[in-house]
């Protein structure tokens, strides 16, 4: 049209040709850096979805790479447990700085902003969303070639804000052993297929438990069935991992940097590769 100025918001007329469809992306700080941005998923609460998101921050970390935690699970957050942090490193009129765990990892999350990090955040949806959208726009992220977005359980208000919102590379799906654990995770991963952000593939959590005398791999949520849900859904399984009590107290000890993370390179190499 002759008369278009650019701006397809304002625009009354519905047949333009040149009509742009809108973008709900939000603008990071201009302070920021981020390259790459992975959110980490599952259908259901109690898969240890955050302990994964922990173990992969960690062993990128450890391939040099600059990485960076938000904790978008704003009722539920507990990122600064697992490395050990406490508070921000402070704010300016630019935004504000997350906190710097003590292998560097830059880790963003409510509970770094409350007076008492047990009190409980008695949020509305649409205020918590736009909690973790300003995590986004508020927060400096410096030079950051990872940033995992730890996030809620289920496809509510948080997740679609931030798959609208942040230009989320690709999703990490994890799953449990149990029956249920198949609808949960089609539905997670057909979220992200509305979103058009490509699924890398599933990670199957407590997957069994190793007896540390004879070494058998004792089932103890029943037998796995993450093969026919990731052939049902065209995806590649990514890791099992098991049941591990040191894992699990290093997290509660804010010592996941210590943990041993090779059983999410493949993860890892997925990760990377993904375009």
């Amino acid at each position: 049209m002759s008369s278009c100025n650019g701006n397809c918001s304002s625009c009354s007329s519905s047949t333009c040709g040149d009509r742009k469809a809108e973008s709900l992306l939000a603008e990071p700080n201009p302070k920021s850096s981020v390259k790459k941005v992975i959110a980490v998923v599952s259908g259901k609460g109690g898969v240890g979805k955050s302990t994964v998101t922990a173990m992969l921050a960690v062993a990128m970390a450890r391939k040099g790479k600059r990485v960076g935690v938000l904790d978008a699970d704003i009722t539920g957050p507990s990122a600064p447990t697992a490395f050990g942090v406490t508070e921000c490193q402070g704010a300016n009129e630019s935004g504000l700085y997350p906190a710097l765990s003590a292998g560097g990892i830059q880790v963003m999350s409510i509970n770094l902003l409350l007076d008492n990090p047990a009190d409980p955040v008695v949020w509305r949806g649409p205020v918590i969303a736009g909690a973790v959208k300003q995590f986004w726009t508020d927060v400096i992220w410096e030079d950051v070639d990872y940033l995992f977005v730890d996030m809620p359980p289920g496809t509510g208000d948080v997740p679609l804000t931030v798959f609208q919102s942040l230009p989320v590379d690709g999703v990490v799906i994890v799953t449990s052993p149990q029956d249920l654990v198949s609808m949960i995770v089609a539905k997670a991963v057909k979220m992200a297929n509305m979103m058009h952000i490509p699924v890398l593939g599933l990670v199957e959590n407590y997957s069994y438990l190793q007896c540390p005398d004879c070494g058998k791999k004792i089932r103890v949520f029943g037998e796995s069935h993450i093969e026919d849900i990731a052939g049902a859904l065209h995806l590649p399984v990514l890791a099992r991992l098991p049941i591990d009590p040191a894992i699990a107290e290093a997290y509660d000890s804010g010592l996941m940097e210590t943990v041993n993370t090779d059983a999410v390179a493949s993860v890892i190499s997925a990760i990377e590769q993904a375009e």
